[in-house]
């Protein structure tokens, strides 16, 4: 790589994907490649690791995509399936009968993953070509490579949910929160100033457990981002449509984009 801090959205879609199964409107009908959106997750990429936030059902493929071939590390924010379901396919990175891979999460979301995939965990498939993870509570910040993790806490309907800032000598270069509905005094404290600020913005209506492009707008102008990119988006939200009312400095991600640092 070229740069010191690298990101690629690997998908910027909600829950259900853009275009959604059964949906005829103009956005799950488009031909423009920014209204196809498979499930958010990012990769990031340093000169010392490689790591992706969030494996959902599109992993395997998003992988594919952007030929990701090596991962030292998976960090979730939450354990709502689409953020984990592409979990097993981590098992790419771990083919070795002597590699495996660390896993991040809060102990909920552990506890989840170990009930869902419940054979990854139990010990007893440590085989070539296995997954093989190595489970880290998240507790507060932590180191991982070249970077300094920090733990973001925002509310997103009843469940415990994170996102993440990623520090690089000295510099936040990341925030990154794809599924909100607040945030808490702590994260929005942490995320002043940010050089990249990737922001959950689900659609213009207001909704009970995601922030809405006008909430997300508020936070991104209090945090004073170098960059903000939205992404977490339904079919309501047109590329085309919305991208031009959006204020200087703040736009909408898209599948495939990559951001880089030096």
């Amino acid at each position: 790589m070229n740069s010191l801090f690298q990101i690629t959205f690997l998908g910027t879609g909600t829950s259900i994907g853009v275009p959604v199964i059964g949906c005829n409107c103009a956005v799950c009908t488009s031909d423009d490649p920014k209204n196809n959106r498979t499930r958010s997750s990012i990769h990031i990429q340093t000169p010392e690791l490689s790591l992706v936030v969030d494996t959902g059902p599109d992993f395997r493929d998003q992988c594919l995509r952007e030929k990701i071939t090596q991962l030292d590390a998976a960090l979730f924010t939450h354990a709502h399936s689409d953020h984990i379901m592409g979990f097993d396919d981590l098992r790419r990175f771990t083919v070795a009968a002597d590699a495996n891979i660390d896993i991040y999460g809060h102990p909920e979301t552990l506890t989840k993953l170990k009930t869902a995939f419940d054979y990854v965990f139990n010990g007893e498939n440590h085989y070539v070509g296995y997954l093989k993870p190595v489970a880290h509570e998240i507790d507060g910040p932590f180191s991982l490579g070249d970077l300094e993790v920090t733990p973001l806490p925002v509310t997103h309907g009843k469940v415990d949910t994170i996102g993440f800032l990623f520090s690089q000598s000295g510099k936040k270069r990341l925030a990154y929160i794809p599924d909100a509905k607040t945030l808490s005094p702590e994260a929005t404290e942490a995320i002043r100033d940010v050089e990249v600020l990737i922001l959950d913005a689900l659609h213009d209506k207001p909704h009970p457990t995601h922030l809405s492009i006008s909430e997300s707008i508020e936070i991104a102008q209090q945090a004073d981002a170098g960059q903000t990119w939205f992404t977490h988006f339904s079919c309501r939200v047109d590329y085309t449509v919305v991208e031009p009312t959006l204020p200087g400095g703040i736009q909408l991600g898209w599948d495939g984009l990559e951001i880089s640092a030096n």
